[in-house]
């Protein structure tokens, strides 16, 4: 049975990076009373991707635990843009693009979290922010922020070699100043966000605890990484999005299914309501076995984003696919000694004595451009080895592009 209490639930699954104070968020949680809290989504695009969805899981968890999520879509601040992690400035959008991608954010946050009742509200901070008097919101908010301790947060410190605006350089206060008006209005106290928001969380904790006298907390959480420490989420083709139109569910399933297994527990315990004994169980499969668990991610994933049936069509088509080169009917086979696959038989000749490519110089161009996949799990070094891990009951699918699949059976 899930815990009831938030800070456990979320520190138990990996979510929690840094809080404001700890003490006192721990506390809070242990009265298991409601607790109002936001996170704030800029409307950059026309639909949230799945670096975004770590967040939402997180707001997830916390309503399952019997507090009120506030989801506050950035029609104001979208229109100065988070300087946050970018080498450049945004392109500017106009009003109407940034209404109509609210417009889709709040339709695809209804799908994640309960809205009736007053479970959780959608805000929009365009309403108090778009019609600010400049010199008012000066004398009242600007006065409570120092330049010098702005400019020492690691959101303005990477920028200032490189150039950063002075519209740029209001979008601390202005987050600040959301969190200020969300707790006026709605009692918030709480606001969460990825890691590289902390900056912003500190300033608008420290403006109402300055401004109101009364308490307000921050907590953020582990962006979603690999192993490697880059972020999760990104395609050749681009960003894994949540729309259905921009990322299909088999596109997204594959994703998935083909992350590094290192990050398989990370995946199962931050992106899934996987009990954490299960996730244990799943992450501690070894060999080929640890694909089980990357079928079980993928279709919990897509069953949440997408809904169970799409998630079932998912894996239906990539089992067919593995199934039709197993069968092999519709791929060319290729029957190798089991003993070439020992000690491993190094990717180059694989392809090239299997005859799946004409030549080892092709060979290499193909791995060094990622279109090499063996057992659905894409091939990065020309120096990877073949193993007999790498195959089931005796057969493994090779996949050249997008569309050439052949299949080796050992004997």
């Amino acid at each position: 049975m899930e815990k009831t209490n938030a800070y456990d639930v979320l520190k138990e699954r990996g979510f929690i990076e840094q809080m404001t104070h700890e003490d006192e968020i721990r506390e809070l949680f242990s009265k298991n009373e409601p607790v109002t809290f936001y996170i704030g989504f800029d409307p950059t695009a026309d639909s949230l991707h799945v670096g975004h969805f770590l967040t939402v899981m997180a707001m997830a968890h916390m309503q399952r635990c019997g507090h009120r999520p506030i989801c506050l879509m950035g029609g104001g601040t979208g229109m100065i843009g988070d300087p946050t992690g970018k080498t450049d400035m945004r392109r500017m959008m106009t009003t109407e693009e940034i209404d109509y991608n609210v417009n889709c954010f709040k339709k695809q946050l209804s799908h994640f979290i309960d809205f009736n009742e007053d479970k959780a509200i959608i805000v929009n901070n365009a309403d108090w922010l778009r019609h600010l008097n400049y010199i008012e919101f000066l004398r009242e908010i600007g006065v409570s922020f120092s330049v010098n301790k702005m400019l020492t947060a690691e959101c303005f410190k990477t920028r200032m070699e490189k150039g950063l605006s002075f519209l740029e350089f209001n979008y601390m206060i202005m987050q600040a100043y959301d969190f200020l008006e969300l707790n006026k209005r709605y009692n918030c106290v709480m606001q969460l966000g990825g890691n590289d928001q902390w900056s912003n969380i500190i300033a608008g904790v420290d403006l109402i605890r300055r401004k109101e006298s009364k308490p307000a907390y921050g907590m953020t959480f582990s962006l979603l990484t690999n192993s490697e420490g880059k972020k999760m989420g990104k395609t050749e083709n681009g960003a894994v999005w949540l729309d259905a139109s921009k990322t299909s569910p088999y596109e997204f399933y594959q994703y998935w299914r083909n992350i590094d297994d290192k990050d398989v527990k990370k995946c199962l315990s931050l992106l899934t309501f996987l009990p954490m004994e299960e996730v244990n169980r799943l992450s501690a499969l070894e060999g080929s076995e640890i694909n089980k668990a990357k079928e079980v991610l993928a279709f919990e994933l897509t069953k949440i984003v997408h809904n169970e049936q799409e998630a079932t069509k998912a894996q239906q088509a990539a089992k067919s696919l593995f199934e039709k080169g197993a069968a092999g009917g519709s791929v060319p086979t290729t029957e190798m000694s089991t003993a070439e696959f020992v000690d491993g038989i190094d990717i180059i000749t694989l392809l090239t004595t299997a005859g799946i490519v004409p030549s080892r110089s092709e060979a290499r161009r193909l791995v060094q451009q990622g279109g090499i996949k063996v057992a659905d799990k894409k091939i990065t070094s020309i120096e990877h080895k073949v193993t007999i891990a790498d195959f089931t009951n005796n057969e493994v699918l090779v996949q050249k592009g997008k569309k050439g699949f052949h299949n080796i059976v050992i004997f």
